[in-house]
């Protein structure tokens, strides 16, 4: 098979499973992604169940979403309005509600392949205000500009975003991210219904309904070469692709992320000149052309490097020829425009030179040649493909924390859209779930019911009735429930319940047990644990149990919601930044509060609570205080110190606050109360 790299099939073997070995361990474990996707899966049916019709949906998508935790990989986000619809042609209009849905009607006829015009049948109430500044006129027919949305809706996810491509990116917390706006259609193109049947080994029937049923999207970019490219929208199948990625064996996962690699560390340090001219899109389609032409029979260990040539050999090709077929629309050239003319034959000749070489290319790479220099030298070396013996329990259990902390977050922000989250809960715990759904759920559901008891407590009027009084009993149960469910760091939400309601005692009570907890020596936190110690105290045990007594993670707060009114000002200051959260150490917290209830209830303790607080800010200690939470530590420090009258440690505080990386938004906060304090000191 001209396709196969030199070398004996048990050379070859050795080295297929060696790599697979060291992408396992690099990339994850099957196990591993089944976590990363199936807690972010529960929580996107989640929220898209309780999303209202004028609002918004969001889609996470990338590497990331695909299963990848990959150092470079960026935050790539789809929003769409869920009361503008895209349809194909004039026959669906009759499937919505023209009342309240603003209807779209793709026009392709005088479109390249992959992209169309999008015309603006109705106007409604509803309809957004981006999408009626977008709007231009052409044959007397009203369309939606992609360049004008674009620019419209570049910075609304994310303040000062710059246009790139679709989407509107920028750096925050450390990450490059991509938002695209785009309009969702329910309906399967007609230019792609050749790709419904066209695949006979893969992918199997289910998937490609799942596919057909969940339509596609329009993205706010025309084709460059089109004479209405300003006008005109792509045709994005992410979804789709997504799922054809979740529908693959580890082994071909793995060989996605092998490319992905080889392309990143050996492609693109070949000249400075092509070094932007492939994509991971790319690649992705490569092996999805592949899987579907049955190239390779068997994909498994053994024969792993295998199916990295083959899909190498049919990469080779697209660039010689200058045509890389999309794959669900074939005549949709994704190199048109891009690879061509000089710098198609400079990348063809530096891809034929990698290939000429054999697999030695793959020595290129860092992350990859350990894996492969190391087996000529030992032949017999025997290597482990069972991916039981691969990770460890402790392994597994972080990953699937530290996942479930990544997603633990819904935008339900008043009564309504909580009581929404919470029916949808009911209604998805009779599907099929499996356990990592449930986890994923539990935590959701006790972070849903703390916004739901702080809602409920702001929206209380004053005065003594029974109302307050079935209120108040409401949100201590809805708290103590989601501490049953959550970490233990979410029973701190009860204790700022207690101090919020003047019940410092019960507040204290509450601390004290967390404290407790906290204090355990196999408490996984920020991803650190004592493995020797984890595995003696809780191995063996539910996951439900380990959450609840050996996991903890920082305080979120909602800056739309008053959870204590010492934070206000900051909150506020959050806020006139467009940013929603922030997070609080739980040990930072922990001592706040613990400072905040003795003050009214013994002084000397309220200052040994200031006092561990002001070690902890001090001491600089990343796993306690780490750097996206040093702004809102010293400033927590500094309102302490205020309190008690300790103006200079104050303003110390502040100016340390100030001097910190802004991830929370509060400078404007902090600003004001040094102000405050030079006020006061005047009078």
């Amino acid at each position: 098979m001209d396709s196969v790299p030199p070398g004996t099939c048990e050379e070859m073997q050795q080295l297929s499973e060696s790599v697979f070995y060291g992408l396992c361990e690099k990339l994850g474990t099957s196990q591993q992604v089944a976590i990363r996707r199936e807690t972010k899966d529960i929580k996107e049916l989640l929220v898209s169940r309780a999303r209202g019709h004028d609002e918004s949906t969001e889609r996470v998508g990338g590497s990331r979403r695909e299963g990848f935790r990959l150092k470079s990989s960026d935050l790539d986000c789809m929003l769409w309005l869920n009361n503008h619809r895209v349809i194909m042609d004039m026959s669906q209009f009759e499937f919505y509600n023209k009342a309240n849905t603003t209807l779209i009607l793709s026009d392709s006829s005088g479109s390249p392949p992959g992209f169309a015009l999008l015309r603006r049948l109705t106007r409604t109430t509803t309809t957004d205000s981006d999408v009626l500044d977008a709007c231009v006129k052409m044959n007397n027919r009203i369309y939606i500009s992609s360049s004008m949305y674009r620019q419209l809706t570049c910075s609304s996810a994310f303040p000062n975003s710059l246009v790139h491509g679709p989407c509107g990116s920028g750096i925050v917390a450390g990450k490059e991210y991509d938002t695209a706006w785009c309009f969702a259609c329910d309906f399967w193109p007609s230019f792609a219904t050749s790709w419904i049947d066209r695949g006979v080994s893969w992918p199997n029937p289910k998937v490609v309904d799942d596919i057909v049923r969940n339509g596609c999207h329009f993205v706010a970019i025309g084709h460059p070469l089109a004479p209405h490219a300003n006008e005109e929208w792509r045709i994005s199948f992410s979804l789709a692709e997504y799922k054809l990625v979740s529908s693959m064996n580890h082994c071909q996962f793995l060989t996605y992320g092998l490319l992905k690699i080889f392309l990143k560390e050996v492609i693109n340090q070949q000249s400075e000149e092509t070094s932007e001219l492939l994509c991971s899109y790319h690649l992705k389609t490569v092996v999805f052309w592949v899987m579907q032409q049955n190239t390779l029979h068997h994909w498994c260990p053994q024969n792993f490097l295998v199916g990295f040539w083959v899909c190498f050999k049919l990469l080779l090709k697209w660039v010689y020829e200058g045509v890389g077929p999309n794959f669900f629309i074939p005549q949709n050239n994704m190199f048109l425009s891009k690879i061509y003319g000089a710098t198609q034959n400079s990348l063809f000749l530096q891809l034929h030179e990698l290939y000429s070489r054999g697999l030695v290319c793959l020595l290129e790479s860092p992350s990859i040649g350990s894996y492969i220099k190391d087996i000529p030298n030992n032949p017999r070396a025997f290597i482990c493909t069972n991916e039981d013996y691969l990770k460890s329990e402790v392994d597994y259990d972080l990953e699937l924390f530290q996942e479930i902390i990544g997603n633990d977050h819904t935008v339900s922000h008043n009564l309504e859209s909580c009581s929404r989250h919470l029916v949808a809960v009911e209604h998805i715990l009779n599907l099929p779930l499996t356990s990592y759904h449930v986890l994923m759920l539990k935590k959701l559901t006790a972070t849903i019911l703390q916004k739901t008891a702080f809602i409920l407590h702001m929206n209380t009027k004053s005065g003594i009735n029974k109302d307050n009084y079935r209120q108040d009993k409401m949100s201590c149960n809805m708290l103590k429930l989601a501490a049953k469910f959550g970490m233990i760091s979410d029973m701190l939400y009860l204790a700022m319940y207690f101090y919020k309601t003047f019940r410092y005692r019960e507040a204290l009570s509450v601390i004290e047990v967390t404290k407790g907890k906290l204090a355990q020596p196999y408490l996984i936190y920020r991803g650190s644990v004592d493995r020797e110690r984890y595995t003696e105290a809780v191995g063996g045990q539910s996951w439900s149990s380990k959450m609840r007594q050996a996991v903890a993670w920082d305080i979120t707060l909602i800056n739309k919601i008053c959870y204590i009114s010492e934070l206000i000002p900051e909150q506020e200051s959050a806020q006139q930044s467009k940013w929603h959260t922030f997070n609080i150490p739980v040990f930072v917290m922990l001592h706040f509060l613990e400072f905040l209830c003795y003050r009214h209830v013994d002084t000397t303790l309220s200052q040994a609570g200031l006092n561990k607080l002001h070690i902890l800010v001090h001491n600089n200690e990343e796993l306690y205080v780490n750097k996206g939470s040093k702004d809102i530590s010293w400033e927590i420090l500094g309102i302490c110190h205020q309190i008690t009258g300790n103006f200079q440690a104050a303003r110390f505080s502040y100016k340390r606050s100030l001097k910190q990386n802004p991830v929370n938004k509060i400078q404007t906060a902090t600003q004001k109360r040094l102000q405050g304090m030079v006020k006061s000191n005047t009078c």
